[in-house]
């Protein structure tokens, strides 16, 4: 079986490059999605190690940056292995997020994303997130003024459209090329379906077949099966992992998760632990890291009952050797 470092090493080396966002080669297929509350610097830092092609940091919030949060810093720490990696920025003034990107742009990331397609309802229905579809043309300001004025490629996460009524994929995607955006990811839902209908990939292979720029497709890719009928169904670039990759990370190494033996993963989730206490502290890290026990130790091949007392207790992670 690779080792993560093995893994990330050969793709590094690799001569050709998958594809390209703008000049930055890509080397990978597979790529962590940027997940609020869950892809943190520790979490990226381990599914880049096992062959996440980039990364993509938790959201930002345009109006957050200038008053220099806490919060701001810790979503803009990233590891040296991570690169390339962009930061996610979400808001609805065009202004705005010109001002945030040029001072996070002394932060050195690769390029810079722009969130189109979060519909959580506060930020959507404030005109943010996927909220923006709804207003195209502020969308090309965001994206003219952020591409004149910055040096590093500027991208976007989408979803099909507002509701059933108004996806207008093709539309936004046109303009964001058209307007200097330099990659798609698409999410094959609109704002309103949330997570409740089954992802649509067909609009994923639209987009593909009409914009020249790299579109990735999101949404239900829950193993590699998935993974692999997602490209062979719409011709997208690369394929961006959410949900699927809590608790798998060798997802992206390409290794069905009941392939690997209780030991690694048991090794695995201490290290996340290690990292996430170093990260934020023990106290805040211990509050944090039970969601990602509870989706590593889940599965037939773990004692749920055990699983469920390490979650509801103060010391969650001494207990994690008694699953093995």
């Amino acid at each position: 079986m690779p080792t993560p470092e093995n893994n990330i090493s050969q793709l590094t080396n690799n001569a050709q490059p998958d594809f390209l966002i703008s000049t930055i080669p890509i080397r990978g297929r597979l790529v962590l999605a940027p997940m609020d509350g869950i892809s943190d610097q520790p979490f990226r830092t381990i599914c880049r190690k096992m062959g996440s092609a980039f990364s993509v940091t938790e959201f930002i919030n345009v109006k957050d940056v200038p008053q220099s949060r806490e919060d701001v810093a810790r979503r803009t720490s990233y590891t040296k292995v991570e690169r390339p990696v962009g930061f996610q920025l979400y808001g609805r003034d065009p202004r705005l997020f010109l001002e945030a990107a040029l001072r996070l742009r002394e932060k050195e990331p690769d390029f810079l994303d722009i969130n189109l397609g979060c519909s959580v309802r506060g930020i959507a229905n404030a005109g943010a997130g996927a909220g923006l579809l709804r207003h195209p043309e502020k969308i090309i300001e965001i994206f003219s003024l952020l591409v004149k004025n910055l040096d590093i490629p500027i991208t976007a996460k989408i979803r099909l459209g507002w509701d059933i009524s108004s996806r207008n994929y093709i539309e936004i995607s046109r303009l964001l090329e058209d307007n200097g955006a330099a990659m798609i990811a698409v999410h094959g839902r609109t704002a309103t379906d949330r997570w409740v209908h089954p992802s649509d990939w067909q609009p994923i292979a639209e987009i593909k077949s009409t914009v020249r720029i790299p579109v990735i497709g999101n949404g239900d890719v829950n193993n590699l099966s998935d993974s692999n009928r997602m490209l062979s169904e719409t011709g997208c670039d690369g394929v961006m992992i959410g949900r699927g990759a809590l608790g798998n990370p060798w997802i992206f190494a390409r290794i069905e998760k009941n392939l690997i033996p209780g030991e690694e993963i048991l090794k695995t989730a201490l290290a996340h632990w290690k990292q996430m206490a170093t990260f934020y502290g023990e106290d805040l890290a211990k509050r944090l890291i039970r969601k990602h026990i509870k989706a590593y130790f889940s599965g037939p091949h773990f004692d749920t009952v055990l699983v469920r007392e390490i979650l509801k207790s103060p010391q969650p992670v001494e207990l994690l050797a008694g699953l093995i």
